[in-house]
């Protein structure tokens, strides 16, 4: 979360609109910060979401299992977000010279930053508690829906570049989906 907000500064600026997608803007806003606020205050602090309560025998191994999901999942988001460097904003954010970027994580996947956050709760769903698959599932529903959303956007804002990438290329997972 730090290294996010500090590469935050100095992306290219985004052409606001007002109205409407201002009030879209900060329920996106309000809603993934009532997200990692329930995931960083919530889950961890209560006993019903410890893997001791939800497991009757948590072993080493599930651990391991979800520590070996969860460091590739979060070195997989953070490298989308280096590689997109100044490009990166806010979901349907329009910016200043648009480029779309289709190297890196971006050869492998449309959406390698969603891809790498729905790896790592799973991980962590699978080393501290199934109770993160609900999570996982909030998280993963409404990263679907606001792909397909941005997807239409960049089709719009590169209707020549942007069809011949989705052609060639998993909107989640590199090879399968």
């Amino acid at each position: 979360m730090i290294y996010w907000s500090i590469s935050a500064v100095g992306v290219k600026p985004a052409i606001r609109k007002a109205g409407k997608d201002r009030w879209q803007r900060l329920s996106t806003h309000a809603l993934l910060a009532l997200g990692i606020l329930t995931a960083t205050l919530f889950i961890p602090t209560s006993q019903w979401f410890q893997a001791e309560h939800m497991y009757a025998e948590h072993s080493r191994a599930m651990g391991l299992v979800g520590l070996a999901m969860v460091m590739p999942g979060i070195g997989f988001a953070v490298w989308a977000r280096i590689h997109l460097g100044r490009n990166w904003g806010m979901p349907m954010a329009r910016k200043a010279e648009p480029e779309l970027v289709t190297s890196g994580p971006y050869a492998l996947t449309r959406h390698p930053i969603y891809t790498g956050i729905l790896l790592a709760m799973l991980g962590t769903a699978i080393s501290e508690s199934v109770v993160w698959l609900i999570l996982l599932m909030v998280f993963g529903t409404y990263f679907f829906f606001s792909a397909r959303r941005e997807e239409e956007f960049m089709v719009q804002q590169f209707p020549d570049q942007y069809p011949t990438y989705k052609q060639r290329t998993n909107m989640f997972l590199p090879y399968l989906l």
